[in-house]
């Protein structure tokens, strides 16, 4: 009896280790990446739509064979809207799930509250948004617009086409508007606009109530000089923003507004028809007209099974982050994070336009800028495009960074170079 309980423990034992052998070798046999973006919280409205992207990126790229011969495993976290819980999903991700890269992040303040941690543990963060510039890690990656990729080009076309002399800045309370509001003020009176005919506003996140604003922003552009709206404004408060413009009667041919971070997801919650003729300025539209956007449209209402789900810039700009790494990663032969940070800069991969988008030695990466107007169907009509623009991370505009640059190629090396000293280590990041 004894003998026999001997060996069935032998023989139990041994499957237990053949079991914990098998899942080590199946954990070996993926290449884990992070997705970090808010499921809940008030940027929820954004974010969710850049999770499942993300999800339907590694599901075609495992069709295609995965990457270095190993199937992707995507690990999601839910950092609900709490920038400091940004950090601490990312470090988790890091250190528990050992991710190979993590891709993420929607504002600025989870931007930074992540950086640090990027570059203490040596990971690799791809961001996808829109953001202010005026910084330049080793560690991130800028997929999204520079203030000269959209902000810039929006204040040109509503000079040019509408003869905009008022301005109204508004966005919401922290760094990417701030930063971003700065720029626009600098380059506005660079451009001969008197400080009195700039009007700048912030509200909280999730800020419901806009009847003063709106109304302000009314009586601002009664003067008989044409005002616009540059927007910052992020996430659902956007919603009863445009509903209170509809409200009061303002109209795209009164007061134009052009925004930074409303696009066809953030439309399809709201009712269009006060809003046709405002604008927006992206590097990508859903309605764009290529061979390329019409396969990802079509592969993506087939992932979610939906036919009136919509893409939107920051899923192009996931789209060419995921699929930079995956490239850099097969030139490197490995998903260690110096290997591919050497490999990828240089790198071009198709973007939503029918052209290419190139890695820059800035970590930021070559875009058009286009220009839509908002139409009935929530959609966009493309007003302007132009050639592809070299991202660029510190603004000509301001005193502290005019005579920076960025370069992480060796022997550089460096995020803050300064052109008129000679050293790296200027202001900024």
């Amino acid at each position: 009896m004894k003998i026999k309980n001997l060996m069935t423990g032998a023989a139990l034992a041994g499957m237990l280790s053949a079991t914990m052998f098998q899942s080590a070798y199946a954990a070996e046999d993926t290449i884990k990446i992070g997705i970090l973006h808010s499921l809940s919280g008030t940027m929820a409205i954004s974010e969710t739509t850049l999770k499942d992207a993300m999800l339907m990126l590694v599901e075609e790229q495992n069709k295609k064979g995965g990457v270095l011969g190993k199937k992707i495993e995507a690990v999601v976290v839910d950092p609900a809207s709490d920038w400091p819980l940004f950090a601490e999903k990312a470090r988790d991700l890091i250190e528990k799930d050992k991710v190979a890269a993590v891709f993420g992040c929607w504002t600025s303040s989870s931007r930074k509250s992540v950086l640090p941690v990027f570059e203490e543990l040596n990971s690799i963060l791809f961001y996808p948004v829109q953001y202010e510039g005026e910084e330049s890690s080793r560690n991130i990656f800028y997929t999204g617009a520079a203030p000269n990729q959209q902000a810039i080009p929006a204040v040109d076309y509503l000079m040019a086409t509408e003869g905009v002399e008022r301005w109204v800045l508004a966005g919401t309370d922290y760094v990417y508007p701030q930063t971003t509001n700065k720029i626009l003020k600098a380059y506005l009176e660079a451009k001969g606009v008197k400080p009195e005919d700039i009007m700048v506003n912030y509200t909280p996140f999730g800020h419901s109530d806009w009847q003063t604003i709106v109304s302000d922003i009314k009586k601002f552009g009664s003067s008989g000089k044409k005002t616009a709206v540059v927007s910052t404004i992020n996430g659902d408060a956007n919603v009863p923003f445009y509903k209170e413009l509809g409200n009061q009667g303002i109209k795209a041919e009164d007061i134009p507004v052009v925004a930074f971070s409303v696009g066809e997801e953030e439309l399809a919650g709201l009712d269009t028809a006060p809003l046709v003729g405002h604008l927006a300025a992206w590097n990508y539209f859903q309605s764009v007209d290529a061979p390329v956007n019409a396969e990802f449209i079509k592969t993506w209402k087939a992932y979610t099974k939906n036919d009136k789900r919509v893409t939107n810039d920051p899923m192009e700009a996931a789209y060419i982050g995921f699929n930079a790494w995956v490239k850099a990663v097969e030139a490197a032969g490995t998903t260690d994070t110096d290997p591919v940070l050497d490999a990828i800069i240089g790198v071009s991969v198709p973007n939503l336009s029918g052209g290419t988008s190139t890695v820059m030695p800035n970590h930021h990466i070559t875009k058009p800028v286009l220009i839509g107007e908002i139409q009935a169907d929530g959609q966009f009509e493309i007003v302007q495009q132009t050639p592809a623009v070299v991202g660029d991370e510190w603004s000509d505009y301001l005193a502290d960074s005019k005579d920076l640059i960025s370069d992480w190629r060796k022997p550089m090396s460096c995020g803050n170079f300064n052109v008129a000293t000679g050293k790296c280590g200027g202001k900024g990041s």
